[in-house]
């Protein structure tokens, strides 16, 4: 699903099927390696669309904590060129509430075109990789 929050434009959180399932090796090593190849796919669809509409974009990031949600989840965030030069290379979790909750961050109707091609993007990369 698409991140609550956009200051990263494209970010998304990839959750488990499972709302029981805590940790990634909590599932039976099958299951753990179809997690992980659908969390790629989602992350190829943020790098394809994030790139066609930002030149900036410069590479995906995953994150797999549960240290807060004790559900297995994954963050996929869209990194960028014109971030902040002490935040680029750092990891998300280094901005501030202030930058990451700004009313044009929050999730609304203004990224309803971003949605919409994350959305179609998946579907293709799925339907591209089935089997």
């Amino acid at each position: 699903m698409i991140g609550d929050t956009q200051f990263l434009p494209g970010y998304c959180v990839f959750l488990a099927d499972d709302p029981s399932v805590d940790r990634l090796t909590d599932l039976p090593r099958a299951r753990r390696l179809a997690f992980l190849a659908d969390m790629d796919l989602v992350g190829e669809a943020v790098q394809r669309v994030c790139s066609r509409r930002d030149t900036s974009f410069r590479r995906v990031n995953y994150e797999i904590l549960g240290n807060l949600e004790a559900v297995l989840h994954a963050h996929i965030y869209a990194r960028y060129d014109w971030e902040p030069p002490e935040l680029v290379k750092r990891p998300v979790a280094r901005y501030s509430a202030t930058v990451r909750n700004t009313s044009d961050a929050l999730l609304g109707p203004q990224h309803d075109s971003l949605r919409a091609e994350l959305t179609t993007e998946i579907r293709l990369l799925a339907s591209n990789y089935a089997c």
